[in-house]
C-alpha cells in the first residue's frame, strides 16, 4: 500500500512539476514539500483544498489511496470538501 507522500509524488510527476514548483504552488518551501513526499509530515486541510481546486486531485486517492488520481466529476463546494477531508482524516486516525 502506498503512502500519502508517495501518492503526492505520483500526482506531482503526472503534472510534470518539480518539488520546488509544487511547493511554490502550495505556498511552502521545497524542503517542507520534500518532507511531505517522504512522509515526515502530512498535508494540512488548506493544502488539500488547493490541490483539489487547482489540479482537480481526487482527495480520496490522495488521503486514502482509493479511486483515481484525478476527479472527472464537477467539483463540489469548498465546505463540502472540508467536511469530507475531516471525515477521511478521522477514519485514518490522523485527527
Amino acid at each position: 500500500m502506498t503512502t500519502q507522500g508517495k501518492r503526492l509524488k505520483n500526482i506531482r510527476t503526472m503534472l510534470n512539476l518539480t518539488q520546488e514548483e509544487m511547493g511554490s504552488k502550495l505556498g511552502i518551501s521545497k524542503q517542507f514539500y520534500s518532507n511531505i513526499e517522504t512522509d515526515r509530515t502530512l498535508l494540512n486541510n488548506e493544502k488539500l483544498v488547493l490541490l483539489y481546486k487547482d489540479y482537480n486531485v481526487n482527495l480520496n486517492y490522495l488521503v486514502m489511496g482509493d479511486g483515481q488520481m484525478f476527479n472527472t466529476k464537477t467539483k463540489p463546494k469548498e465546505d463540502v470538501i472540508l467536511k469530507r477531508i475531516k471525515e477521511v482524516l478521522k477514519q485514518e486516525g490522523a485527527i
